[in-house]
């Protein structure tokens, strides 16, 4: 098996990048969910409930912060896209580090898996999409771990899924059947929440090994 994509994710429920390579830490990988929205009142807002949050694309930036489609992250433009996917007083807010993500730090999904599903991979979301795995093998993985590339990760369980696989990465068109299928084929489970148990580079073609 190899890692056949990398991805990161520098502003929650945002549009991810796609990355060559990429280090992963304890934190997960380098860079991911700096930032996130909140509305006036303070409380979280993701793409559950904001799908047009997803037309919205972030990437890390030369000085290590967070960018919204080639622009800073707290940039006046920005604010005002965030607001006009989000709603009125939607803004922008740097995440307390340790503060950051909903179950564990990297979301590992297997090719064998997505095309059992047979949808688009950028629907779940995941930072580390492993090539040359069979068929629904990830689902064995569960209290296994993986060597990826300079990197070792402890897979803690299959991830539920929720609403945000039902819309289009491109077009935010929803789509209820894919959840659905989710549920009625798989228990509604995809993907892998993992931790870092030793931190390392980690790159497109890596080698890929499940321990004992």
């Amino acid at each position: 098996m190899k890692v056949a994509e990398l991805w990161r994710y520098p502003v929650k429920s945002l549009g991810g990048e796609s990355l060559v390579q990429a280090t992963v830490s304890a934190a997960g990988i380098e860079g991911d969910r700096l930032v996130h929205v909140e509305d006036q009142a303070g409380r979280v807002i993701t793409a559950r409930t904001h799908p047009r949050l997803l037309g919205l694309h972030a990437a890390l930036g030369s000085d290590g912060e967070s960018w919204v489609d080639g622009r800073p992250w707290n940039a006046s433009d920005v604010a005002d896209a965030v607001r006009a996917a989000a709603g009125p007083g939607a803004r922008l807010v740097r995440n307390i580090p340790g503060d950051v993500f909903d179950v564990l730090p990297l979301s590992i999904l297997t090719d064998g898996a997505i095309d059992s599903l047979g949808v688009d991979r950028r629907r779940l979301r995941p930072n580390i999409l492993v090539g040359g795995a069979e068929g629904l093998a990830e689902r064995a993985w569960p209290g296994r771990r993986l060597a990826i590339g300079g990197a070792i990760v402890g897979v803690r369980k299959l991830r539920g899924r929720c609403v945000m696989t039902t819309y289009d990465p491109d077009t935010q068109e929803q789509d209820l059947g894919v959840l659905r299928r989710i549920v009625s084929d798989f228990g509604g489970r995809m993907a892998l929440d993992c931790w870092v148990i030793a931190p390392g580079p980690v790159a497109v073609g890596d080698e890929v090994t499940l321990l004992e």
